[in-house]
């Protein structure tokens, strides 16, 4: 009996063990060492997983710059892979990381990078890759002229620093802004500041409200109207708490959102919500189709998005019967401090993923620092209304004429586009990122729960009181697991997780134990049998 446990222990032992190293956090890669140099007789296939929307144009730059790049490294193979949402790469990368799967280069957003980075050695730091003589940014043997280190805009490289060390590079930067319908805010007997400001928008919205006998509101004519509507509520409130210096998180990940100021935001939202004079993307629909058939005055959408916004827009989503001319102006989203404005800064990075081939990594590099040349920077930014990372695309010739020639045409200057474009431009010294943890990206999920359920509230005639509040803040910290990093004050600390590798060594034991459980079972009862 002794000999058939023993036996049992070693066989589970032995089935278990691949079992237990898939556990093991870095999924078996070693960190990536920079190879002495390129090894460019070797085949290379590297995949790229990018988002687009259904901008064909976008789709033909990236097919250009990988053609492109390999003609100047016939050796590498490029496989594109497009995604129409950031969260479907993010779900991807994360169910491949457990497979050695991941793609080699992927366009993402250091909330998500923070996620992938739970599995040590999956996204490569880049530092060092900075810094290489040979290969580094501007490096001696690149096939192409690089972008140096110090041409990439400061403040959007120090957004892809994770614990002080840079974990990717900036693609393309936006920002929101709030497109006006002038000519429905004039006839409300208003005028559009240079700087709107968060009372006057509710203002102008709810005076919006008024309907005839018919049903008919009197500013727009139509049977509807929604005055405001916010397209991102994550950004709107981490908007507003940055301008009223209220906590959100710590840069280690402490959540601190649920204070006295977050709930002050949202009773502003109270009565407009309450009227339906403001809205979200989630109840509503995109703020653009609405803008366009003049059902809307102030839309708030991202900088990249301007193409959808106007009654010229060249990507407009609704049918021209349904278009009504007005005058579109675009201005910063509002602020509570005029003084000192505070907007949102985001757009796509580009990480690096750890291989077990050296070169293939390098590989990746190569491609991913192509990415930033002013070909490619130029034309995507061109695309919609993103800015370049680089000050070389920036102060080019080339991208100075483009931002000259606003209005020639309603395609690729497209006024609105423009205005854009520019406002990012001018104001670059005036964005913010929020921290970047593990979590990071959950928590920005609640900030925008929270405005979306009073809204969601108000509309429905629900109580919304202090008592609500307590509960939402509990609920939404719940649904999106917030609960365990929450400041719990002194004297209490919270240990968190079992690391992975001890999980899979207790459930390792366990199941070598059920298996030891069972052969001596089936032994009892051949004994008893006899």
């Amino acid at each position: 009996m002794r000999k058939i446990r023993f036996t049992a222990l070693i066989l589970a032992v032995i089935t278990l063990v691949p079992i237990f190293a898939s556990c093991h956090g870095s999924r078996g890669l070693d960190p990536f060492v920079m190879p002495e140099a390129f090894d460019t007789e070797k085949e290379y296939e590297i995949t790229f997983w990018a988002k687009n929307d259904t901008n064909v144009t976008q789709t033909r730059i990236y097919q250009k710059a990988i053609e492109d790049f390999q003609a100047l490294y016939p050796n590498v193979k490029v496989k594109l892979k497009l995604y129409t949402d950031y969260g479907k790469i993010y779900n991807d990368v994360i169910t491949n990381i457990s497979t050695q799967t991941t793609p080699n280069v992927c366009i993402t957003y250091p909330d998500h990078i923070a996620t992938y980075m739970t599995s040590p050695d999956t996204v490569i730091c880049l530092d060092e890759l900075f810094y290489d003589e040979k290969y580094g940014l501007g490096g001696s043997e690149l096939a192409f002229e690089g972008v140096e280190y110090d041409e990439i805009i400061p403040r959007f490289l120090e957004e892809c620093t994770i614990n002080g060390k840079h974990y990717a590079m900036p693609y393309m930067r936006s920002t929101e802004a709030c497109y006006i319908n002038k000519d429905l805010v004039e006839k409300l007997g208003y005028t559009v500041p240079d700087v709107l400001t968060w009372d006057f928008v509710f203002e102008v919205s709810l005076a919006a409200m008024e309907k005839d006998e018919e049903g008919n509101f009197l500013v727009n004519g139509q049977k509807t109207l929604i005055p405001f509507i916010y397209k991102s509520t994550d950004n709107m409130m981490i908007q507003m708490l940055k301008q009223k210096a209220a906590d959100y998180s710590t840069e280690v990940g402490e959540i601190l959102i649920f204070n006295d100021t977050t709930k002050e935001i949202l009773q502003m939202i109270e009565e407009p919500a309450g009227v339906k004079a403001f809205s979200t993307f989630k109840i509503s629909s995109y703020p653009g189709n609405f803008l366009n058939a003049g059902q809307c005055i102030f839309a708030i959408d991202s900088t990249a998005g301007a193409t959808w916004m106007g009654s010229d827009a060249p990507l407009s989503d609704i049918s021209e019967d349904k278009l009504v001319q007005f005058e579109t102006v675009v201005r910063m989203i509002p602020q509570f401090d005029v003084e000192n404005p505070q907007m949102i800064s985001q757009g796509p990075s580009v990480c690096i993923f750890n291989k077990r081939d050296a070169g293939e990594v390098l590989a990746s590099w190569l491609f991913a620092q192509y990415l930033l040349v002013n070909e490619v920077q130029i034309a995507y930014s061109q695309t919609e209304g993103y800015v370049p990372v680089t000050s070389k695309a920036q102060n080019s010739e080339e991208y100075q004429t483009y931002l000259a020639n606003e209005g020639v045409d309603n395609d690729l200057h497209y006024p609105v586009k423009l205005q854009a474009t520019k406002l990012l431009l001018a104001n670059t010294e005036n964005t913010f990122v929020t921290p970047v943890f593990n979590g990071s990206a959950s928590l920005r999920n609640a900030a925008g729960q929270l405005v979306e359920n009073v809204t969601k509230s108000m509309r429905r005639s629900e109580v919304v009181d202090d008592a609500y509040y307590e509960a939402l803040y509990r609920d939404v910290s719940a649904l999106y697991r917030l609960d365990k990093n929450i400041s719990y004050g002194e004297g209490r600390e919270d240990l968190g997780n079992l690391p992975t590798a001890a999980v899979c060594l207790i459930v390792t034991l366990g199941i070598a134990w059920v298996l030891i459980g069972t052969s001596a079972a089936i032994e009892f009862a051949k004994k008893r049998k006899k």
